[in-house]
């Protein structure tokens, strides 16, 4: 039997802290005026950053699932 944090431990590491220094950017980005949500392009890569990471989170939590349990 694994040990949870062996586990878990870099997932939840990596989207924790990862997580706040990537939304903390991205808070920074939209306060700052960087980022004109009216022009189409500035829509695109904003959709485009937060789906690639809530894509990478889905791909890393189902690997491991599959890992433990396949």
């Amino acid at each position: 039997m694994n040990n949870f944090f062996e586990v878990w431990g870099s997932f939840i590491y990596l989207y924790l802290v990862g997580g706040i220094f990537f939304f903390s950017g991205m808070y920074i980005i939209k306060k700052s005026g960087a980022l004109n949500t009216k022009r189409k392009s500035h829509k695109f890569w904003l959709k485009t950053l937060y789906g690639g990471f809530l894509f990478f989170f889905s791909i890393h939590f189902l690997s491991i699932i599959a890992a433990l349990y396949l």
